[in-house]
């Protein structure tokens, strides 16, 4: 009989050195945590403890349980139809971009409630807010288009004593804008991050979703189940990715003096190419290419400030430094 246990690394390390989630997940650990993953967690083709990554039931509690087990959650759900986000890749984000902050500060990162984040599309979820306050004490704003996903957000904040007083969810009333609406007179942001919609269109996200659900199924899957992938805001842009982040570098000029770093994620490399002539035509001061990796796929962090030097240092010097 052939063993077919598979052997995995003791380490993803292609994950952040200070992501909680390098190691394989650890299912009696996360159940004594949070006993309703129980009922989703089964031996799979390798014989190892896992869920069913293509039932957004079993994705939605490891969810839970992971927010509970490493970011004190007590309370956290979201909507049916909602985008169940990657944890570990979420926090990649949170860290390389804490460490874009270090490289203009002294080599220190900085920390605490003085430091606010903007989340441009914070979701239903509010999983950023959750990640950045927990790891850095930051504070954040959290904006986004869908009313339903700022009350979700709400409720998160709401439920968890941890988060009050250190997440501000934002209605943006106009879907074109991303600033506009959202920043306030006099008000600075230490940094924006986002998650863009990567499709173009809604048939286009509909299909992505079906490949998903291919590749995490031995029987070939013909339909989106609805409530896995995502709402039509969260899954896709008329024009997609790039002309989402173009548009977003176009208005984010406007506020060059509010905020120090601006920065996106790009899916796909071939878009980046198009983003740089963008920020050019911009006139941004300094840009950064941060690259990740979460499994089998790649991505990467753009970064842009419209700061001079001279305006940078009195920036750091005047809200950073402790």
């Amino acid at each position: 009989m052939l063993d077919k246990k598979k052997k995995h690394p003791k380490e993803k390390l292609n994950l952040h050195s200070r992501n909680k989630h390098r190691a394989r997940y650890d299912f009696k650990q996360l159940i004594e945590t949070c006993p309703e993953l129980a009922q989703f967690v089964k031996l799979n083709i390798y014989e190892d403890e896992s869920i069913d990554f293509s039932n957004p039931k079993a994705v939605k509690m490891l969810n839970k349980a992971l927010l509970l087990h490493y970011y004190d959650i007590d309370s956290w759900d979201i909507p049916e139809n909602y985008l169940t986000p990657p944890i570990p890749g979420r926090a990649d984000y949170i860290h390389h971009i804490a460490d874009l902050l270090r490289s203009n500060n002294y080599g220190k990162i900085p920390t605490g409630a003085k430091i606010k984040c903007l989340d441009i599309g914070v979701g239903a979820n509010c999983v950023y807010p959750i990640i950045g306050n927990k790891e850095y004490d930051w504070t954040f704003i959290g904006a986004d288009i869908d009313a339903v996903a700022i009350e979700s957000a709400n409720k998160i904040i709401e439920q968890n004593a941890s988060l009050k007083g250190k997440v501000d969810c934002r209605l943006q009333s106009n879907p074109k804008d991303f600033f506009y609406g959202i920043i306030r007179k006099d008000e600075h942001i230490d940094l924006s991050i986002c998650n863009p919609p990567f499709h173009a269109s809604l048939a286009e996200a509909q299909a992505g979703t079906v490949r998903k659900l291919n590749n995490l199924n031995a029987e070939k899957v013909s339909e989106a189940t609805l409530n896995f992938g995502g709402t039509n805001n969260e899954l896709w842009y008329d024009g997609g990715e790039e002309r989402f982040v173009r548009n977003m570098i176009h208005q984010s000029k406007k506020f060059g003096k509010s905020c120090f770093w601006f920065s996106t994620l790009i899916s796909k490399q071939s878009n980046l190419k198009g983003v740089y002539k963008v920020l050019k035509q911009a006139k941004a001061v300094k840009v950064e290419t941060i690259p990740m990796g979460q499994g089998n796929k790649t991505s990467r962090i753009v970064a842009w400030t419209f700061l001079t030097e001279d305006e940078q240092k009195s920036w750091k010097n005047t809200r950073w430094k402790q």
